[in-house]
């Protein structure tokens, strides 16, 4: 029985990283962090999450420091601060935060305004995509779940990259996520719901923080140079995230091979399912769960290939994901804890 932390525990990233593991059989919830709560049980914060008695504390490294895992759900450049202290103390450490996922330090200050304080951690953080680093993540210290953007973004492209079937220079992606993706703590007046409710707007046009790890996970797969624009939206749905990617196929590529690639590629993948021809995924077919749908297709008119994903950003985009990570480290089956059907409608 693994004794694991939780940092950040009542945010929206860390409540659902508790609702999955409280009946993990190989876990047990010794440490519960969260700055606004210390003091309170988190069944008095989220009456939904009755029976998990735990009492919530302040952030303490050396009471973190005894647990075999810590998993970090906090806001950009507050993972910096903790990690070393915690892989120091021999705790592996999850961090769903931004601070390790990007290998070069010095695109920190362009894309989250901070200076990075621990770069020699960089090369070692392994970013997290199972399906795509499962080796490395079983023996990692340190693993730096993505964006959710990014993982589903990885998980449509990376068959196709990697089997060099597109331009990757030639790469549009558009982003749409629901409103839980802006987090808890920093929610402003735009994702309120009478702000919200019945409209869609895109932003961080030109400049998402999540396209830096797209590319460069995607160049890792690759001779050719990788360009990606990308642009997210907010739609009035709580949770989701549906990428539809526009794709330049290279010269006598079809669109079987397209499909082709991306069924050999999660053929064996408990939570990626590629979807039959023609038929597109939805978010709603993932809402609590750790799955992602990709809908493969191509656009007769413009000679464009169209690969669609659909995650939950909570899910697959944030905990679910952690979990799963989690499980390789711990040397169990990945799906403990995640086989969980979707709550529908």
């Amino acid at each position: 029985m693994a004794n694991v932390a939780i940092i950040g525990a009542t945010g929206y990233g860390g409540v659902e990283l508790i609702r999955l593991l409280q009946n993990h059989p190989e876990v047990r919830l010794a440490f519960l962090s969260s700055e606004s709560y210390a003091g309170k049980r988190i069944s008095d914060v989220y009456p939904h999450l009755a029976g998990v008695e735990a009492v919530l504390h302040k952030l303490d490294p050396a009471a973190v420091g005894e647990c075999d895992f810590a998993l970090l759900a906090l806001p950009a450049g507050k993972s910096m601060e903790v990690v070393p202290k915690l892989l120091q103390s021999g705790t592996r450490v999850v961090d769903v935060g931004p601070d390790f996922r990007l290998r070069d330090p010095g695109l920190y200050p362009r894309w989250y305004q901070l200076d990075h304080s621990q770069p020699q951690l960089l090369k070692e953080a392994v970013l997290s995509v199972p399906e795509l680093h499962r080796e490395r993540i079983k023996a990692a210290r340190l693993a730096a779940a993505p964006g959710c953007y990014t993982t589903a973004a990885l998980l449509a492209l990376a068959p196709l990259v990697a089997d060099g079937l597109i331009d990757p220079a030639d790469i549009i992606a558009d982003g749409k996520t629901g409103i839980s993706g802006a987090g808890r703590t920093a929610l402003k007046l735009p994702y309120h719901h009478p702000e919200a409710n019945e409209d869609a707007t895109a932003y961080a046009v030109g400049g998402h923080r999540h396209m830096p790890e797209m590319v460069q996970e995607l160049q890792a797969l690759t001779d050719a140079e990788v360009r990606v624009t990308f642009t997210p939206h907010l739609v009035p749905m709580t949770r989701g995230i549906l990428l539809t990617a526009y794709l330049k196929p290279l010269p006598n590529v079809t669109p079987d091979d397209l499909r082709a690639s991306c069924e050999r590629r999660y053929a064996n993948e408990a939570f990626v399912r590629v979807l039959p021809d023609g038929q597109w995924p939805h978010t709603k077919w993932t809402a609590g769960t750790n799955s992602c749908f990709l809908g493969v297709g191509w656009d007769e008119a413009s000679g464009r290939a169209i690969v669609v994903a659909a995650l939950d950003n909570l899910g697959k985009g944030m905990a679910g994901q952690m979990v799963q990570c989690l499980n390789l480290m711990l040397g169990v089956d990945e799906t403990t804890a995640l086989r969980v059907p979707a709550a529908y409608p």
